[in-house]
């Protein structure tokens, strides 16, 4: 259907020229940044007014206030906003001045970094690793690593927050807008020329008299030298004795000579030493001996023992492993506290390497030694039970400070090694026997068993294929479990053993209790190895028996042995 048949009228051709005349002065699209006027305002928000759009857009006021535009906050006054939708689904005008705001800072960052000007920001906070700097012009926030925040060491940047300055961009993510800055290059820069004249006059040897302690760090200390150049003294060309941190040997404002070690003109770094001015202790490492006996003192300790010095400057480690004896996980900090002077034996020398070592445990005799000369192997030696695993007992002897191993195998001849450990707690006292010492591994072996009458004795006089009497004690699908008569051991007749004929080798034939005779099959007291044997006994009667009944004639001495011969002619007779 048409509308507009005539478009000649004067109607028509003034609404053409309106049309016409507000699509040419607005172009509304999406994403783009556009200024929109204000001409409302209530107690949550400011309304905008947008030429082109058929709505207002509307802003929240604490969005406005929390970008520093307080002051805009007046009619007729302009705010540029990211138009984000035109319409969204309730119909509205969705517009965000924040994202405007940081979208036209980004393009400054971007158009400052590519030029490689300096932007004005000023620290705002800090945070994990730095601090925020936002940027002036735009709010922008950006970061500022820690190690970027000044050309020499600073323990409090209080006195920087807030104030206007000037920042090096040095990186920038598009991808994920972010933007990272350094006061330290732009103050770098100004003294960078300044600075490579200074070092000109230094050269590797020099002596500098009189450097100010400026600050310190978990590395190093900083020194000042006339005012014109900061030096480095690492932590380790501080002192030929060990120091944790500078703040232990230095106080901020104090003199020291130093001693140029190192010069690096392009990074423009001077590095010093303050015991390269003192003699080397090492050097009179010739008065020490090994494994003789010196006092030393702690100074330092660690999770793998402690370091100590011999003399000042000349520090020694002594190694966990060197604390103790008999202490499986001796631990330094439980014997000794820094200070303490103690005696140790020197067990290396290492001049190459400057490194000494040390023993503390060597001052003292081996306990297991004396426990050798006392209780040599087959003593029997009264303990007590200190400690209990799944498998075995530690007993302590009562005058040394030892803990011998008694395994479960070597507490009975006779039950379950596992039943009679459990028999068995801490505080229990028991005379034991020495079986073996290991004094390179710090090993001592006993044996309760070993004290007690060995049952397999009851075997010393038999020999295999001896007949014996036992006392069947249960049964069970495997076999039988015997005792013989007089012995306290007990053994199991196999199933297959039972008997000659597979019918009668059941164990359910037997109830317990009662008392059979059976052969002994094996013999090994070396071993400790007895087998028996109900079916062996009836091999050993059979053969008997063939060998003396084997002839024609066998049997005719017994009752019926006749009876088929009479038997036979009492039927011809008929």
């Amino acid at each position: 259907m048409e509308i507009y048949k005539n478009l000649s009228d004067q109607a028509s051709k003034e609404f053409e020229k309106l049309l016409n005349s507000q699509l040419s002065k607005v172009q509304i699209e999406e994403g783009k940044i556009i200024e929109g006027k204000i001409n409302k305002i209530t107690e949550k928000f400011v309304f905008l007014f947008i030429e082109g759009l058929k709505s207002e857009p509307v802003l929240d006021i604490n969005e406005l206030k929390n970008m520093g535009l307080s002051d805009k906050i007046k009619i007729g006054e302009t705010i540029p906003v990211l138009l984000e939708k035109i319409e969204d689904r309730n119909g509205e005008v969705l517009v965000s001045a924040s994202k405007a705001q940081k979208i036209k800072g980004w393009d400054q960052l971007v158009e400052a970094y590519e030029k490689n000007e300096t932007v004005m920001g000023k620290i705002v906070s800090k945070c994990k690793g730095g601090a925020i700097v936002e940027h002036i012009d735009t709010g922008s926030l950006m970061f500022l690593p820690g190690s970027q925040i000044s050309d020499k060491p600073l323990k409090d940047i209080s006195h920087l927050m807030n104030e206007p300055q000037k920042f090096a961009l040095i990186k920038l993510d598009k991808i994920r807008g972010n933007a990272c800055v350094s006061r330290r290059e732009v103050l770098s820069s100004f003294k960078k020329e300044d600075k490579a004249k200074i070092i000109e006059k230094f050269k590797v040897g020099d002596v500098i008299k009189n450097a100010e302690v400026k600050g310190y760090s978990s590395f190093g200390c900083f020194f000042n030298v006339n005012n014109e150049i900061d030096v480095l003294v690492h932590l380790q060309e501080i002192s030929y004795s060990r120091v944790n941190h500078p703040d232990e040997v230095f106080n901020i404002g104090e003199k020291h000579d130093l001693k140029v070690i190192s010069i690096d003109k392009e990074k423009l770094q001077i590095g010093c030493s303050i015991k390269q001015l003192s003699p080397d202790p090492f050097e009179h490492i010739e008065n020490y001996q090994l494994n003789k006996t010196y006092k030393v003192k702690v100074v330092k300790i660690m999770d793998f023992g402690a370091f100590c010095e011999l003399e000042p400057g000349l520090t020694t480690l002594l190694h966990t492993s060197e604390l103790s004896w008999t202490r499986k996980n001796a631990q330094a900090k439980k014997m000794f506290k820094i200070g303490d002077v103690i005696d140790c034996v020197i067990t290396e020398i290492d001049k190459e390497k400057r490194r000494v070592a040390i023993s503390h445990r060597l001052t003292q005799e081996n306990p297991f030694e004396i426990f050798e000369k006392k209780y040599p192997v087959g003593t029997l030696v009264e303990t007590e039970v200190v400690n209990k695993n799944e498998y075995s007992l530690f007993v302590k002897v009562k005058d040394l400070d030892i803990d011998a191993f008694l395994h479960c195998n070597d507490l009975t001849y006779l039950n379950n090694s596992e039943e009679e450990l459990s028999k068995y707690k801490k505080g229990d006292k028991l005379k034991v026997k020495v079986l073996e010492i290991k004094i390179t591994e710090q090993k001592v072996r006993v044996g309760l068993k070993q004290t007690q009458s060995d049952p397999i004795d009851w075997f010393k006089d038999k020999k295999v294929n001896q007949t014996i009497t036992v006392k069947i004690i249960s049964s069970d699908n495997k076999g039988l479990v015997v005792q013989p008569e007089g012995c306290e051991m007990s053994f199991i007749i196999k199933k297959s053993q039972i008997a000659i004929n597979a019918a009668d080798a059941r164990p359910s034939r037997f109830t317990g209790g009662e008392r059979i005779d059976c052969a002994i099959s094996e013999l090994d007291l070396d071993k400790r190895k007895v087998s028996l044997s109900i079916k062996l006994l009836e091999e050993i009667e059979k053969k008997e028996a063939l060998e003396k009944y084997g002839t024609e004639d066998s049997g005719k001495n017994l009752p019926f042995s006749t009876l088929s011969d009479e038997l036979k002619k009492k039927e011809k007779k008929k």
